[in-house]
């Protein structure tokens, strides 16, 4: 039997890649990614001047993020916070190190304009699951593997759903790491392998479609609550062990 670079059969690799699909064609995406840097071009000297303002340090912020078949990438955005050495690699609302102007670009996404950049390069699609920092990604879980068949995006159903993520972690009581590795990134990583088993071009779009409307109209559709959010990943472990019993 053959093995890939992962260790896993080709034939386990090929089935694991039909249970998620690829959506937008990768040309239509480039044409797509070129097009709204064109069109933001105009407003990035305006959110550069406003960075530049806010705090010192480097108008873009770069990190290390985790992308397709597990390979790590440089990710863009326009820098929110201040500039530090330590802290969390998730952020709440009440976040100190956040800027004001940062809180009004997370608030509007254009902190997320550059990375069209990465999408244009080829490390991110406009629809995908969003790129996780190394830190919380662990190689040997089934569920990152088969997230890792596609590449990451810009946004995707779990991230329009938890666009109050910030919000919600501010609200976590204790040790908010914990929370989010164990509950919040695992209600994550389920939400989006339910979205790539059904996924097509005409979801992308969809999915796009929504993620404009929801930050245009942040009001126009329910956000979960935490004790949601606890109560079905609570659920949905009792499940698993029982399953396993």
């Amino acid at each position: 039997m053959r093995l890939s670079e992962t260790g896993k059969s080709v034939n386990e690799e090929r089935t694991v890649t039909r249970m998620v699909n690829e959506g937008l064609p990768r040309g239509v995406e480039v044409i797509f990614a070129l097009l709204g840097l064109a069109v933001t071009a105009p407003l990035w000297m305006v959110a550069a001047i406003s960075v530049a303002a806010s705090s010192p340090g480097p108008i873009l912020f770069r990190q290390e993020r985790m992308g397709r078949n597990g390979i790590p990438f440089t990710l863009y955005k326009f820098r929110t916070m201040r500039v530090a050495q330590d802290g969390l690699q998730v952020t709440a609302r009440d976040d100190a190190r956040v800027t004001s102007v940062g809180r009004l670009l997370r608030l509007m996404k254009v902190d997320e304009w550059p990375e069209l950049w990465n999408v244009a390069l080829g490390d991110m699609s406009l629809v995908g699951p969003r790129p996780e920092v190394p830190h919380y990604v662990k190689l040997d879980d089934p569920l990152w593997q088969q997230i890792f068949h596609v590449r990451p995006g810009l946004t995707d159903p779990v991230a329009v759903h938890l666009r109050n993520e910030e919000e919600l972690m501010s609200r976590v009581a204790g040790d908010r790491e914990r929370f989010y590795v164990e509950t919040l990134l695992r209600y994550k990583l389920l939400g989006n392998l339910a979205y790539l088993k059904r996924r097509t071009w005409r979801s992308d779009i969809a999915v796009l479609f929504k993620t404009i409307a929801v930050v245009t109209f942040p009001g126009s559709a329910p956000a979960p609550s935490l004790q949601e959010i606890t109560d079905f990943m609570k659920e949905k472990q009792g499940a698993e062990a029982a399953s396993s019993a």
